[in-house]
């Protein structure tokens, strides 16, 4: 098996897990929308579908339209679906920035890796409890009734998903726009229907990313803030300096000769395999490791950045949806009111014991024996 290959295996999974995964597809959508139209009233499945940001980008650049026009598309066609609310997750990666290797991490790499990963949970899982819990109440609805389905870029949300009850699916962008095209749907006939507010407004939801590029990771935000903050550096621009390759950059702040910081962007099971092997030697010399599973980062998932034929990132579309990505206005973290408001009214204040307990998680080391093909 090639490490490239890794998110498509599941070795790393019970079989409980795999069914559950089995069960996020189309199909159990499509069953729970032919049940709401059989059912009565009362017993309908409200449908909630929260859209990754980096999905976007892959409807823009399929519409042909801007990122927003494309997200007001997508949300008439799940409408029409019989999908009742389509918020966009942006939100919730406002809280955090976690990727989705931490189960390879529990399940092989152990306490080698798991005491140094960051305890903010993901912002999928994040968007899970924000819809399971505070949007439900805001909704006057119990989170049993809540049909939660993230729309993602990538195979490897599955195998988050698995880990807390948040969702009841997960589809990929393609999964949505091949059933778009199965029912001969286009673009020119849907409805451009705003986004729907989290906190349950009215009106359309502006849509807006964090500085940084296209896998709303935290590097460079954390790098200038502890530049200012620790150094009274102010630092404009961030460069990326490629080691191996494009997907293991160091970034580096200096004065006067000195090294006063060093981060490391590492994406995709190779180069993960190489900051492993530096960390067994005792060979990191980075404050903070930004580090995400898909080689190129998350615009580049396998679930909407496959060429046609498959198997092949296609270079030409993933191109495209990092300019469209980057066309979104930035908005840092602390600047959003909304994120304040969710602190002030779900969380109880940013330093409360429900603020750890809904925005923090724990790692089990749940080491087992590999076979040779899986072993680093």
């Amino acid at each position: 098996m090639l490490l490239s290959s890794c998110l498509s295996c599941d070795g790393c999974l019970s079989e409980e897990e795999s069914l559950k995964i089995s069960q996020q597809n189309l199909e159990e959508l499509e069953r729970v929308l032919a049940l709401n139209k059989k059912c009565d009233v009362s017993k309908r499945r409200v449908l909630v579908a929260s859209v990754c940001p980096q999905s976007l980008p892959f409807f823009a650049v399929k519409f042909g339209v801007d990122i927003t026009e494309a997200a007001h598309k997508l949300c008439g066609f799940l409408k029409s679906l019989g999908v009742h609310f389509v918020l966009d997750s942006t939100l919730a990666a406002g809280f955090s920035i976690l990727e989705r290797w931490i189960r390879y991490s529990e399940r092989v790499l152990g306490s080698l890796v798991t005491p140094h990963i960051c305890t903010a949970r993901s912002p999928q899982q994040i968007m899970g409890c924000l819809v399971k819990d505070f949007f439900s109440k805001q909704q006057k609805l119990s989170p049993e009734k809540v049909f939660h389905v993230l729309v993602a870029p990538c195979f490897d949300k599955k195998l988050e998903a698995v880990r807390e009850e948040f969702y009841n699916g997960l589809l990929e962008s393609r999964d949505i726009y091949d059933l778009m095209e199965q029912r001969k749907v286009s673009v020119e006939e849907l409805d451009s229907v705003p986004l729907d507010h989290v906190l349950g407004e009215a009106g359309d939801a502006a849509l807006l990313r964090h500085e940084g590029r296209g896998s709303e990771g935290f590097l460079e935000h954390v790098f200038k803030h502890a530049a200012k903050e620790l150094f009274g550096l102010e630092v404009q621009e961030i460069t990326y300096k490629s080691l191996r390759n494009r997907d293991f950059q160091e970034v580096t702040l200096e004065r006067d000769g000195e090294t006063l910081l060093k981060f490391a962007a590492v994406y995709g099971f190779r180069n993960i395999q190489t900051l492993v092997h530096r960390m067994r030697k005792g060979r990191v010399p980075y404050q903070l490791v930004e580090v995400l599973s898909c080689p190129g980062g998350c615009l580049s998932g396998r679930g909407q950045a496959e060429s046609d034929g498959g198997g092949r990132v296609d270079k030409a579309l993933v191109q495209q949806m990092e300019d469209a990505y980057s066309s979104l206005p930035v908005r840092l973290p602390e600047l959003n009111p909304v994120l304040q408001t969710l602190y002030r009214e779900w969380l109880q204040g940013h330093d409360s014991t429900h603020t750890h307990t809904i925005l923090h998680t724990h790692y089990n080391s749940q080491t087992h024996t590999q076979p040779p093909h899986m072993q680093w």
